[in-house]
């Protein structure tokens, strides 16, 4: 998601606090607001996947193999 799209984002919001939106501007909203919302989530998941801890043992627990589905590359 690029800058312009979060600017027409707020532009969208300002105008329907002011003046109101068309249906058309509506829906452009619905969809630029879920297509923002999408790339936060990929953005989380990505840092959530990344996570690893260190067990008391010395072992390390990578979070994203464990809990996110993700695959050893080797297997």
């Amino acid at each position: 998601m690029d800058q312009s799209m979060i600017d027409r984002i707020n532009e969208l919001y300002h105008k329907s606090q002011s003046t109101g939106l068309s249906e058309e501007e509506k829906a452009e909203q619905a969809a630029l607001r879920k297509e923002y919302i999408a790339v936060i989530r990929r953005n989380m998941r990505a840092n959530l996947n990344s996570i690893s801890i260190q067990e008391q043992d010395g072992t390390v627990t990578d979070l994203g193999k464990k809990y996110g589905g993700i695959r050893d590359e080797q297997s």
